[in-house]
């Protein structure tokens, strides 16, 4: 599996990353809240290992940012804070499981293992006569299959899950690009263009453009 490891204590990030490495994950690493935002926003992961007392931007807080924009990405919270209360934050805030330090890695492995079956089975949109499905960045029609860039399948996914609605330009922006600047527009504007061009094969489903408002997915 592709993990995403965000964990402060330098000691415990390199033995888990070694660990990780040596049963066959590849592992990106993060010390802060901050930079593990921009990686997970450049890259595509098959699951988040977040602590929850990260520096700069808490574990709790990216994971509700994450949410915005990357809905199915199973994401495991490790912590020192074992209260209730912290376990309920922990699946408020978007998590899908809660380990306490400290732990055995064994029991990490176990939970990684699991987390890893969920996502097999995870939620695939159907366009028409196309098949989305957002975790493997996979649009399928008949008997093709076209592998997205992590951006438009990004963009695809948040417009999918609110497939019929308005979606102002502003919210999108926010959520994918991180502003809402002249510059992100304009890039927004061309995965826009390149996702019309790949499901040119149903014209059924379109994206429609509301001229100053924002975007519609329709099938």
């Amino acid at each position: 599996m592709n993990l995403f490891l965000a964990e402060d204590d330098a000691s415990l990030q390199e033995i888990l990353a070694i660990s990780l490495r040596k049963r066959g994950h590849e592992v990106t690493l993060a010390n802060d809240g901050v930079d593990a935002l921009l990686s997970i926003k450049e890259h595509t992961f098959d699951l988040l290992i977040l602590d929850v007392m990260l520096p700069k931007l808490s574990g709790w807080d990216l994971a509700e940012t994450v949410r915005k924009f990357q809905s199915s990405v199973p994401i495991l919270f490790i912590t020192a804070k074992g209260e209730k209360e912290d376990m309920i934050q922990s699946y408020i805030s978007g998590g899908n499981d809660f380990l306490r330090k400290p732990f055995h890695l064994e029991e990490l492995f176990f939970r990684i293992e699991e987390l890893g079956k969920r996502t097999d089975k995870m939620e695939q949109f159907q366009l028409g006569k196309f098949t989305f499905n957002p975790v493997r960045q996979e649009l399928s029609f008949l008997h093709s299959t076209q592998i997205l860039s992590h951006k438009e399948s990004a963009l695809l996914h948040y417009l999918c899950q609110k497939k019929g609605e308005l979606l102002p330009r502003k919210e999108v922006l926010l959520a994918l690009w991180g502003n809402d600047d002249f510059f992100s527009a304009r890039n927004m504007d061309a995965y826009i263009s390149k996702l019309r061009k790949r499901l040119k094969g149903d014209e059924n489903v379109q994206i429609l453009n509301i001229r100053g408002l924002g975007y519609k997915l329709i099938t």
